[in-house]
């Protein structure tokens, strides 16, 4: 099992954004301190449910920060970016960090981002595959030209190619890719490209197994040997949320007195980008929810729930939310006792 913590960059009411963004520093540099595997990098635009605007820019100070920890996206909004630049910065911090950095990328959604950035809702609604073909080809081939719809250039060489280094410990020869999966149909995309899966911290268990069982077998119908599957179904992301605190009562009542505040604002702020109906989930249901769902408790009963997870979806990676209190100090205090009381615990 590989445990990691999952950084949104939360502004909870009355903070300042330089305070959140402290925060997010000093999560991965505890993380790294107490053993955790990887830190988990989110990004959005213009809403204070998260203030980081580039994961990639925030892996890359990581990166320097820390020495062993591994570093991903979660996620780099496809539809935001042009996929060449993307794919350009991801080869760069995959050699200067010697294989520690993974790309997540997702489609996003229908927010008002697609009008500043130029994307427009096409390239929400059916310019993914693409983009993310694209991508991968930038990470995978010397030389990359694009004739599509979007995306048109003659063939160019890729420098630095991402598969040059020499790299230590049994890193991957290039870049990590994974693939923020919330519905069929991008499960199908990421499956037939042979690309392992970012489930969401809204889906149970038995959600998060439906989708896995759906991306096994349509990788298979696809033509992937096995074996292939199974290596990649191994690297699958269950993101979450971790709360460890003397008892079950105390670990949901420090979430449900910070959170509500924070989900009220920050997903309030969501302007779609052409003017469709956005519903809007009750915040306090909101973190009951994600407390009933995930790793909140006792240190016994986050190791449970865990291994739960992993014994009925099948996946062993977690991406854990840990700054779920809105405080700097009790966040760092969080993230020792996950490594320390929790994750000797599990099998």
């Amino acid at each position: 099992m590989r445990v990691g913590a999952f950084v949104l960059g939360a502004q909870f009411p009355g903070q300042v954004q330089d305070e959140v963004l402290d925060r997010a520093v000093r999560i991965a540099e505890a993380a790294e301190e107490a053993g955790l595997a990887d830190v988990w990098l989110a990004e959005h635009h213009f809403v204070s449910y998260g203030v980081c605007p580039s994961a990639v820019t925030l892996a890359a100070l990581l990166l320097g920060r820390t020495r062993r920890i591994g570093v991903g996206t979660a996620v780099s909004v496809l539809p935001n970016a042009h996929p060449v630049a993307l794919g350009e910065q991801t080869a760069l911090l995959h050699l200067l960090s010697e294989g520690r950095f993974t790309l997540g990328v997702g489609r996003g959604g229908p927010w008002v981002d697609l009008e500043v950035f130029g994307g427009g809702l096409r390239a929400y609604e059916e310019g993914f595959p693409e983009a993310l073909d694209l991508l991968l080809r930038w990470l995978r081939e010397p030389r990359v030209g694009a004739d599509g719809e979007r995306y048109r250039f003659r063939e160019v060489s890729v420098v630095p190619r991402p598969d040059t280094a020499s790299l230590s410990g049994g890193a991957a020869a290039v870049p990590g890719v994974v693939v923020a999966c919330t519905s069929p149909g991008t499960v199908r995309l990421a499956a037939e490209r042979l690309l392992p899966m970012l489930l969401g911290m809204h889906c149970g268990d038995e959600d998060k197994a439906d989708m896995t069982r759906l991306w096994r077998r349509t990788a298979l119908e696809a033509g992937h040997t096995p074996d292939a599957v199974e290596a990649v179904a191994a690297r699958h992301v269950s993101a979450g949320v971790a709360q460890v605190a003397d008892s079950r009562d105390e670990a949901r009542q420090l979430l449900t007195k910070a959170m509500p505040g924070w989900l009220r604002e920050g997903l309030g702020q969501h302007v779609t980008v052409d003017g469709r109906p956005r519903p809007m989930r009750d915040p306090l249901g909101y973190t009951e929810l994600l407390c009933e769902l995930h790793a909140v408790g006792t240190p016994r009963l986050c190791a449970d729930r865990l291994e739960a997870t992993a014994e009925r979806t099948g996946i062993g990676r977690f991406a854990l939310l840990v700054e779920g209190c809105g405080d700097r100090d009790g966040t760092v205090r969080n993230v020792h006792r996950l490594a320390d009381e929790v994750l000797p615990l599990l099998g």
